[in-house]
């Protein structure tokens, strides 16, 4: 429901729709609505549109006293930015605010940060370019070790190798695994969406991120939870992994639901727009009530009524005893 409009701040609101109506046109498809009547935006911003090596989304909150007294709500959504480059950035828009206060500043603040991410894909280069001539120095020494010749090395790589074996055991010609989308939930304007696949190797858990991060609405989100189970019949065992995408435990919560239910062979993600309000506990509720709903929906498993009015018992842990 949209809010009621304070005549107070008509003058706001005009403002707001003039400014979102360039943006929209100036960036295009990179300008996303997330929620109109919330004024909840994001636009994705890359340090080159052709050649993009770093890119960051910038979501925003419009308060009904803006740009007349009030700065944006802004949330910047990176992997790569932390620390010292978050703060710095973070001071670069508020002394950016400060200067221009009063006044729409949206467009000045997507061109720093797009600024800033010209400057550190730059830095980043420069390094680049240093590590490889150390790397080629170090090879020209090592060039008379030929012993070792055909085994890949691993070690240069910043990856988890640990279950590398598993990524190499498979061809790079497996089907892309169909991805459905459940019902978002909807709580103080923070908005809770999940989305289903089956799974059988690490590869197809990687082809559906990148399916679904094609998506700028969902690569917008403030944070993607996943997990996943898929169960190896050779090893009579489980390969299970989770991710927080900066929801602290969120992602262990998730991959403990999916082995409460001992589903296997399926991903689970859970895409979570922060609307300005913080949740507390109740942001894990809802991430793991939007998982159980479509792992139900999509018949992983039953649903707490039907398994009652079954007489079906829940499957517990191992190790786990009733008292």
């Amino acid at each position: 429901m949209a809010d009621i409009i304070n005549p107070e701040n008509e003058g706001d609101l005009q403002a707001q729709i003039e400014e979102v109506e360039a943006l929209s046109s100036i960036y295009g498809d990179e300008w996303c609505v997330i929620d109109e009547a919330s004024r909840i935006f994001c636009i994705k911003i890359s340090n080159d549109l052709e050649e993009p090596k770093l890119t960051a989304c910038l979501q925003i909150i419009l308060p009904p006293d803006y740009p007349s007294t009030a700065p944006p709500i802004y949330q910047i959504n990176a992997v790569w930015l932390r620390g010292p480059e978050r703060a710095k950035l973070a001071n670069s828009l508020e002394d950016i605010y400060v200067e221009h206060a009063g006044e729409s500043i949206l467009y000045l603040w997507v061109e720093k940060v797009r600024d800033f991410l010209v400057e550190k894909s730059q830095n980043s280069e420069t390094v680049e370019e240093q590590e490889k001539v150390n790397m080629t120095a170090e090879k020209d020494v090592d060039d008379d070790d030929d012993d070792d010749e055909d085994i890949p090395d691993f070690t240069s790589l910043k990856l988890n190798t640990e279950n590398v074996h598993f990524f190499l055991e498979q061809t790079n010609d497996e089907e892309m695994p169909p991805i459905k989308h459940g019902n978002p939930i909807t709580d103080r304007r923070s908005t809770f969406q999940p989305h289903l696949a089956p799974v059988v190797t690490p590869r197809q858990v990687k082809m559906v991120l990148e399916k679904l991060y094609e998506n700028k609405k969902i690569a917008s989100a403030t944070h993607n939870i996943y997990a996943y189970r898929i169960y190896c019949e050779d090893k009579h065992s489980f390969l299970q992994d989770c991710e927080d995408d900066g929801e602290t435990a969120a992602g262990g919560r998730l991959l403990h639901l999916l082995q409460i239910l001992d589903v296997r062979n399926v991903m689970v993600v859970v895409s979570r727009w922060f609307g300005g309000i913080l949740l507390g506990p109740d942001r894990f509720k809802h991430i793991n009530n939007c998982a159980r709903n479509i792992l139900v929906e999509e018949g992983y498993t039953a649903s707490m009524d039907d398994a009652t009015k079954s007489g079906v018992k829940t499957k517990r842990p191992k190790g786990k005893k009733t008292k």
